[in-house]
């Protein structure tokens, strides 16, 4: 037995016909042709042959497959292994599922600046690598040991400007080195390719078990300083949540306006208007940035700017609407929203005039934003009513999620600024958008790309998908 094996390990099994015919795979086709029965001679042939002496001997059959004494059975090795255990299927009964989703999002690094700088746009100097770039088709020619910190050069720059298999292999490295839960299984991971799947730009992981809760909890882990790392050193935004129903359908979503659906803030655009005083317009856009960073307080600065905007024609607001630019993927996102039965709404801690003009141009539910004072068709430089700064947006989104009978577990905010960190971490999950780096830390996830639009992915949807909502 020993020498058959020898000489017959490494072949690949085949079905040969000697094999019997009552075969597993016979026995199970879908379709299998009638069986033809061999002619039968008559009762008289068989007489007459017997008597003649030429009735044949019943012939030997070979060997089909059955083994015995004569025939031992031959052991094969396939090199195929099989297992069936059941990391994704629904937990037995009286347990919970404890599985982790992390959505890798590459950004090409056109943001990796942003974050440590603060500034809305990336510097001059960064280099952006075109996309789905692979400096190597040659494996002999991958780096075998990735930069020193000192080194500037990023990951992408040598392994591919998308989400690699070495980017993915880095991470699931990573989550490794967390402690798991007491008497847990083995970690298992899957990945689907949300985009693309070969040069994937976005891939969603799931992990089981999530990392022990007792050691970190999932606030925790969205702000290790080894996830931020890596997202650096990858040109990535990684976004962790739980693998739970509520995920994949969300029910609300809030926005800040400014540099969130559109790209200005529009109080710096009020202070352009203003004619022959480029120091106050200055002045202006310099609060608002310190503002955005939380460096000032958001209700005392915006009262500060506003009086500096006294004198302004109550028009204004109506010229300024062809100047206001909508972010890339906003109006597609809506409709997707829209097609999926989500409710939307903007709260602004700008000005109501335009805010509603907004709302109503993209297709929101709701919209909010501060009541200016205007006497004789100007502008005295006071706001009616309460601002709408962190603690009125939180208390809107409340207030919203109350009125449509929805649970905040179904919940997602979008923001940018200081003024948005208590909105963002209200809802489930709350979004930084190309964020200030305060907001970028404390939020429960960032994105730093290019499009809006990229926030469907973070409820699973794949590229295919989010091209049937938005047609």
């Amino acid at each position: 037995m020993s020498a058959t094996v020898q000489t017959r390990r490494g072949e690949r099994p085949q079905l040969a016909e000697t094999m019997r015919s009552n075969s597993y795979l016979n026995d199970h086709h879908q379709y299998r042709k009638p069986q033809i029965l061999e002619p039968h001679p008559g009762i008289d042939a068989v007489v007459e042959n017997e008597s003649l002496g030429r009735l044949s001997p019943k012939p030997v059959l070979a060997f089909r497959g059955v083994p015995s004494e004569e025939h031992p059975s031959t052991v094969v090795e396939s090199g195929v292994s099989h297992s069936y255990s059941h990391p994704y299927c629904s937990p037995v009964a009286g347990s919970k599922s404890d599985r982790l989703i992390a959505t890798l999002i590459y950004n090409g690094g056109k943001y990796a600046a942003t974050r440590a700088s603060g500034s809305a746009s990336p510097p001059a100097s960064a280099e952006v690598l075109p996309a789905n770039l692979a400096p190597t088709q040659n494996i002999d020619s991958f780096p075998l040991e990735p930069p020193t910190q000192e080194s500037e050069q990023q990951l992408d720059h040598l392994y591919g400007s998308y989400v690699s298999p070495l980017c993915v292999t880095s991470f699931l490295h990573l989550m490794s080195s967390f402690p798991l839960p007491p008497n847990s299984e083995e970690p298992h991971s899957s990945h689907r390719c949300l985009d693309n799947q070969e040069n994937p730009r976005v891939v969603e992981l799931t992990l089981s078990p999530a990392p022990s809760p007792d050691f970190l909890s999932l606030a925790e882990l969205r702000k290790h300083e080894m996830i931020y790392r890596f997202e650096r050193e990858w040109n990535v935004d990684v976004i962790l949540q739980h693998d739970v129903l509520w995920r994949r359908h969300p029910r609300l979503v809030v926005f800040d306006m400014d540099s969130t659906l559109i790209t200005q803030e529009v109080i710096d655009l009020l202070a352009e208007e203003l004619e022959g005083d480029a120091e106050i317009s200055t002045k202006v856009a310099e609060i608002t940035h310190r503002a955005m960073m939380g460096e000032l307080e958001f209700e005392a600065s915006f009262r500060q700017r506003l009086a500096l905007l006294k004198d302004l024609p109550e028009d204004i607001f109506t010229k300024l609407r062809s100047t206001l630019e909508v972010t890339n993927g906003v109006p597609q996102l809506l409709k997707a929203f829209k097609r999926l039965g989500i409710k939307t709404a903007v709260l602004s801690g700008g000005f109501q005039p335009l805010t509603s003009w907004l709302a109503g141009q993209l297709g929101l539910d709701y919209a909010y934003a501060n009541e200016v004072v205007i006497e004789d068709g100007k502008l005295t430089g006071e706001a009616r009513g309460i601002i709408v700064g962190k603690e009125r947006k939180r208390d809107l989104l409340l207030e919203i999620a109350k009125k449509e009978n929805i649970d905040l577990s179904q919940a997602v905010a979008v923001g940018d600024g200081a003024n948005d960190l208590f909105m963002l971490n209200t809802a489930s999950l709350g979004v930084a958008w190309n964020a200030k780096p305060r907001v970028q830390m404390e939020a429960g996830a960032r994105l730093n790309g290019d499009s809006l639009l990229d926030l469907l992915y973070l409820f699973g949807f794949t590229r295919e998908e989010v091209d049937m909502l938005t047609e």
